[in-house]
């Protein structure tokens, strides 16, 4: 089939077009997907920097805060900051596995704390990610953080703290620390003698391990880097089937 416009001519092989078509597609539907990814990054940045000057709250009003959220989503809470004198709930240590620091292997430590200061907080815990620690050589043996009893929380509250599990997340071996994939609350808060907070603190200072975490790891301006390469690329597929399928010789002009 031949399509002729502004004085050119085009030879259509539908098989091919429909390739075209759908790989360029693809590529512009990565394109939105990154521009989607730089706006949620500065969408969460704003927020943290929101909260950063609001000032930290104690685990009382973390948990009053996040019970109010509820009903405006979890997102409405997310960066807050987190600043108390805390005590570990004792023996519970769970390793957070496949965290590469340096290029090495190794686990992020979590643990519950309470607020040992805030008489208003019992019955109360959330989770801390204290930092990384270095993986042993052998995968079946695990390493043994030694944990303050008690610790001043400063970090920062992340509400988004699963991710996709593959198999299964908690391995129970009867004894601490508990290696797991992922984190999950409501798996956890079984082992928990009190009620968790439905989120995670990173701290961010004041930690006996590597502290690593950061909110964003890819700026929004890389994302729209990449955005705008899939886009070319996209405009790039369309223009090359274009040069593909042009007519070897112009059509003859009407007279």
């Amino acid at each position: 089939m031949k399509i002729t416009a502004f004085g050119r001519c085009w030879t259509i092989r539908w098989q091919w077009a429909l390739v075209s078509l759908a790989a360029s597609a693809l590529l512009a539907s990565l394109s939105m997907w990154q521009f989607q990814r730089a706006t949620e990054k500065t969408q969460t940045l704003a927020r943290i920097a929101a909260w950063q000057a609001q000032g930290a709250v104690g685990l009382t009003r973390l948990a009053h805060l996040v019970q109010a959220g509820v009903g405006a989503g979890e997102g409405a809470v997310d960066g807050l900051q987190v600043d108390f004198e805390a005590r570990w709930l004792a023996p519970a240590v769970w390793l957070i596995d496949n965290r590469i620091v340096d290029g090495r292997a190794g686990y992020d430590v979590l643990i519950a704390v309470a607020d040992r200061s805030d008489p208003r907080a019992a019955g109360l815990a959330v989770l801390l990610n204290l930092g990384w620690i270095e993986a042993p050589a052998a995968r079946d043996v695990l390493p043994l953080p030694a944990i303050p009893t008690q610790l001043r929380v400063q970090g920062i509250f992340r509400t988004d703290v699963g991710g996709l599990l593959l198999g299964t997340n908690l391995e129970d071996r009867g004894s601490w620390p508990m290696r797991i994939q992922q984190v999950d609350v409501d798996a956890l808060s079984p082992l928990v003698p009190v009620a968790l907070v439905r989120g995670l603190v990173h701290q961010q200072q004041g930690s006996p391990f590597h502290i690593h975490y950061r909110p964003v790891v890819l700026p929004a301006e890389r994302h729209r880097a990449y955005a705008l390469q899939w886009a070319l690329l996209a405009l790039a597929v369309i223009v090359v089937a274009l040069a593909a399928g042009q007519c070897k010789e112009r059509p003859h002009e009407q007279p």
